[in-house]
């Protein structure tokens, strides 16, 4: 069965860094476009960042263009979300996704949080 399960998620203070990592499992990884959501409380979950199989293209809300890298480890079956010079407005629930024979998949989240 397909699993994906997030880590690296934590308190940071503004204008710092964090990693986050999705390893997944049940699948055939290099074959499907992986995502990044977050989910803000009192928000709707939104899309962040998403790659494609090979990672050859990678797409980014214009909120975090420029701060926020995706990428992703076929061989490792792993996808990464690099975080910098993070805003109070990231803080979230961050969500890794794949979207697979019609049905979505969701990891179950790690909690972010920018504050000083």
């Amino acid at each position: 069965q397909v699993q994906l399960v997030e880590s690296g998620g934590g308190l940071v203070q503004p204008g710092g860094s964090l990693r986050l990592s999705c390893a997944a499992s049940g699948f055939t990884f290099s074959s499907y476009a992986m995502s990044w959501y977050r989910q803000a409380p009192g928000k709707e979950r939104e899309l962040v960042a998403t790659i494609t199989g090979t990672g050859g293209s990678t797409n980014y809300a214009d909120s975090v263009k420029g701060r926020f890298t995706i990428s992703r480890d076929n061989a490792k079956k792993t996808v990464y979300l690099q975080m910098s010079s993070l805003k109070p407005e990231d803080t979230a629930v961050y969500y890794c996704y794949v979207r697979r024979t019609s049905r979505d998949y969701w990891g179950q989240g790690t909690q972010v949080t920018v504050s000083s």
